[in-house]
C-alpha cells in the first residue's frame, strides 16, 4: 500500500474539515480518462488501493493507469481500553486529502465505454463521490 518514504513530521494534528474546492489537480494532466471527486472527505491507502485493483481488473493489461493523489496525512489510533491521558497514539495508516473537484484517478489507452465502466468500480471502493470526466479540448 502507499505509505510516505519519509516525514518531516510523525505525527500530525488533526482536523476534520475541510474547506473549500481543489484549486490544484482539477484537470486531467496525463490520461484522457479521469475520475474527479464531488465532494470532501479523507481517503485511506486502503481504498486507494482497492479501487486501483478494480480497474487493473477491468482492463487487463491494456492502457495506462494514473493516480494522482497520494496518502500523506498520518492517522493515529490509540489501543483498545487505553484510559484517558497517556500521549497520543500510534501511527495507525495513511490518508489524502480529497476536496471537491479533485481528479483522483486517470487512464488512456483503452476505448471510453471501457475506461468509463473501469473508473465506475473504482468509485464503489471510494468514501467520496465522485463522476466520470473527458480531456477537454482546448
Amino acid at each position: 500500500m502507499l505509505a510516505p518514504k519519509k516525514e518531516k513530521h510523525r505525527k500530525w494534528q488533526r482536523s476534520d474539515k475541510i474547506r473549500g474546492k481543489a484549486t490544484r489537480m482539477t484537470r486531467i494532466s496525463f490520461g484522457d480518462y479521469g475520475l474527479k471527486s464531488l465532494e470532501a472527505g479523507w481517503v485511506t491507502a486502503r481504498q486507494i488501493e482497492a479501487a486501483r485493483r478494480a480497474i487493473v481488473g477491468h482492463i487487463e493489461r491494456t492502457g495506462e493507469i494514473y493516480i494522482r493523489i497520494f496518502p500523506d496525512m498520518p492517522i493515529t489510533m490509540k489501543g483498545s481500553e487505553m484510559p484517558m491521558g497517556k500521549g497520543k497514539g500510534a501511527v495507525d495508516h495513511y490518508v489524502a486529502v480529497v476536496k471537491p473537484g479533485t481528479v483522483m484517478f486517470e487512464m488512456r489507452g483503452t476505448d471510453k465505454a471501457s475506461c468509463k465502466r473501469a473508473l465506475e468500480l473504482a468509485a464503489y471502493k471510494l468514501p467520496v463521490k465522485s463522476k466520470f470526466i473527458t480531456k477537454e479540448l482546448i
